[in-house]
């Protein structure tokens, strides 16, 4: 049997997810911070930034239904933050906090790997499944930076910003699909034509 595993990216093409995947309890799920619709239990939601781990210390984010996987900056910041980090012990699934030369490296490579980078990554490591499906990386496929976490939590969406994150975002993603070669991704969107190319281990399902 394939095992397969699932990731909830933020971006509008999130909605292609299945609700026979979205509501299925048996199915390995990963979510990346808030998801943008109610999912059943999944397995974690992945935490990576800074800006995440003040809005959940301040209260104005509540991930508390969810186990968390935190990258290196959540490290960092709950190193800083103990009381923060004790009170929050019970949602941690673990620290994830490899980040691969491909993002760069050091405290910039860190802050290169983003939240869905992070997801795929500790999916392809820690449960090695024969597919991962994934929903709502639009920026892989458009000049599209929404994302439902920008909603809850606002961040700098002028174009020049979304030019340099989309540059440096992009590669990391062939990076991912080529250090994987064994598994194999299905990218779920309205079209199939990506701003990166692609080995032949991503296929693609499209709709309109």
């Amino acid at each position: 049997m394939t095992k397969k595993l699932h990731i909830l990216g933020n971006g509008d093409m999130a909605q292609m997810m299945p609700d026979s995947v979205r509501y299925e309890r048996d199915e390995r799920m990963i979510v990346c911070n808030q998801p943008p619709f109610e999912v059943v239990r999944p397995y974690a939601t992945c935490i990576v930034d800074f800006k995440m781990c003040f809005a959940l210390m301040e209260g104005s984010i509540d991930l508390n239904g969810y186990q968390w996987v935190c990258g290196q900056r959540p490290k960092v910041f709950m190193e800083a933050h103990p009381s923060f980090h004790m009170k929050h012990s019970s949602h941690i699934r673990e620290f994830y906090t490899t980040v691969p030369s491909y993002a760069g490296e050091g405290d910039q490579g860190a802050t290169n790997f983003n939240c869905g980078h992070l997801a795929t990554h500790y999916a392809a490591t820690r449960h090695q499944p024969d597919e991962i499906h994934m929903y709502g990386f639009d920026s892989i496929f458009d000049h599209n930076m929404r994302s439902y976490t920008d909603v809850v939590l606002i961040s700098d969406r002028s174009g020049g910003n979304n030019y340099r994150l989309l540059d440096i975002w992009r590669p990391i993603w062939n990076g991912i699909f080529n250090e994987f070669k064994d598994t194999k991704f299905v990218l779920y969107h309205k079209h199939p034509n990506t701003k990166i190319p692609t080995p032949s281990n991503v296929e693609f399902v499209t709709s309109t």
